[in-house]
């Protein structure tokens, strides 16, 4: 059967990424939430794994449970913690909860991580909660205290120094163990950041860790392909898509490609991104619709119905489609459609 839309992933390019991480910043864990940030688990662990990596964060227990299978010696850390009801699963699938309350401690007696707010806001201990968490903790030091970066993807942020400030301080109430503060971000800030575990995230498939700040330092992991279904001459006026959001400038020939939002290409997409078709970028030219893209391909030399193009790649950068789409690289990536098929490849 013919596939119209399809995702290419190179699981070798995962495991390399991840090396670059551990080359920069030390001492490395995968972060394999959302299913591998989209490109799938099963595809992706056992690269990271003959690599190397031993250390695993995911954000929920259903995460953890499908990574236990995959690496069944691993140490999974989830991120979520430890919400109501949670507790036998977490212990019978020796997953490690990252606590953020003092009521989670309270509860939890198990092997966990601590994970300490120092500016994001989200989860984690407060700064007035440390105080009474070492006091708790005093008899059973958690196996890592953590926390994250707001702007780790912004060396320019004074945030940076700020949150490591505070992270140091709160390392120094707390009773002795391992610490992380950098995601793939704050691997790049310097060693400052990098203590005793970094926690790479979205360089792992192949996103700038910091962008608009230099080259990418990480190999691209992924492709997004559609079929072009037809091909189509219009004249000068003419409109294409739904609402009739674009009007052609010139006589012009216009593909429809076999991708739309049901595959999680945007809508805000329409008329913004484009693709590249044997080596020529073509634009999107009307609203993305549900299954179909209109694409300019009038200066696309010998385009037919049946190619393939390429919507992020190595012809197109992640980043650099993720803007088109009005997004980021993590959205884009975890908002693709399963009903696209997931095909790994064993090289670039």
């Amino acid at each position: 059967m013919a596939l119209t839309g399809r995702i290419r992933v190179w699981p070798k390019a995962v495991a390399a990424n991840f090396a670059r991480m551990r080359r920069q910043g030390g001492n490395a864990a995968a972060v394999v939430k959302a299913d591998a940030y989209g490109l799938g688990l099963g595809g992706v662990v056992p690269a990271l794994l003959a690599e190397g990596c031993t250390q695993f964060f995911v954000a929920r227990l259903e995460e953890g449970m499908a990574l236990r299978a995959l690496a069944p010696q691993a140490r999974i850390f989830v991120l979520d913690g430890v919400p109501e009801g949670t507790g036998p699963a977490l212990a019978s699938h020796r997953l490690i909860p990252v606590l953020g309350s003092l009521d989670e401690i309270s509860r939890w007696q198990g092997e966990a991580a601590l994970h300490v707010d120092t500016g994001m806001n989200r989860l984690g201990l407060p700064p007035e909660g440390v105080a009474e968490a070492a006091r708790r903790l005093k008899d059973r030091a958690p196996v890592l205290v953590m926390s994250h970066l707001a702007c780790g993807d912004d060396p320019n942020s004074p945030m940076n120094a700020e949150q490591l400030s505070r992270f140091r301080e709160a390392l120094a109430t707390l009773p002795t163990a391992p610490a992380s503060l950098a995601a793939s971000g704050g691997v790049f800030l310097g060693k400052d950041y990098h203590f005793d575990l970094v926690r790479p995230g979205i360089g792992l498939y192949g996103g700038h860790p910091q962008p608009g700040h230099g080259p990418n330092p990480v190999q691209c992991v992924v492709r997004l392909t559609g079929t072009i279904l037809q091909l189509r001459r219009i004249g000068a006026g003419e409109s294409v898509g739904y609402g009739g959001t674009f009007h052609a400038a010139r006589p012009s020939i216009i593909a429809t490609l076999a991708l739309g939002y049901a595959d999680g290409v945007l809508r805000s997409a329409g008329n913004r991104a484009c693709a590249v078709i044997r080596g020529r970028r073509a634009p999107f030219v009307g609203r993305v619709s549900m299954d179909l893209i209109g694409l300019d391909v009038t200066d696309v030399e010998g385009v037919a119905a049946g190619d393939e193009a390429e919507l992020f790649g190595p012809a197109l950068p992640l980043d650099e489609a993720a803007a088109a789409w009005g997004t980021i690289s993590y959205e884009l990536l975890t908002g693709l459609s399963r009903r696209l098929p997931r095909v790994y490849e064993g090289t670039q």
